[in-house]
């Protein structure tokens, strides 16, 4: 696959609707030609401390931020034609149905890949399959674990080599 989008969300917290950052990496023929990364204010909007502690993102950094679907509006025309890719796309594509529910957004039904469920396919060497030991098999060093745009940027690096 030469043309994709690689997303990832952190949640604020157990409701899969409270995203509270994405990342998104536009590959084009192959190579990264585009980031985009926003905080969003969750819904519902509170912070578990255990969610906190994974992605570093309290309260008070989305206090301000934009509301999902604004959010959103700039991220349609990126993403517009082009498949999504997650690493484990279970979780990002259930957050993404489920904030779109919560807005009472239309799906479009994005066509989505998984680099998890193709990493276990390929690299059955590895002692795990968790992102940054993905990505640093296949030559990337994911420096800022759990910020989604570092994320997506290490999901996309895997993707370009494993789809």
């Amino acid at each position: 696959m030469r043309d994709f989008a690689a997303i990832d969300f952190e949640t604020a917290n157990e409701q899969l609707s409270s995203v509270c950052s994405v990342g998104i990496v536009i590959v084009r023929n192959g190579i990264i030609t585009e980031r985009f990364y926003s905080l969003i204010q969750p819904e519902p909007d509170y912070y578990n401390y255990s969610n906190s502690q994974v992605h570093g993102l309290s309260y008070e950094d989305t206090a301000n931020a934009e509301i999902f679907p604004k959010v959103w509006q700039q991220i349609e025309p990126l993403i517009e034609g082009l498949p999504l890719v997650a690493h484990n796309k279970g979780f990002d594509e259930s957050s993404l149905k489920a904030v779109f529910r919560t807005y009472q957004m239309d799906y479009p039904d994005y066509q989505f890949y998984c680099t998890l469920a193709e990493a276990r396919r390929q690299l059955r060497h590895l002692p795990n399959h968790k992102l940054n030991t993905v990505a640093e098999d296949c030559g990337h060093i994911l420096t800022n674990h759990h910020n989604a745009l570092a994320d997506a940027e290490a999901c996309a690096e895997i993707a370009i080599q494993l789809l």
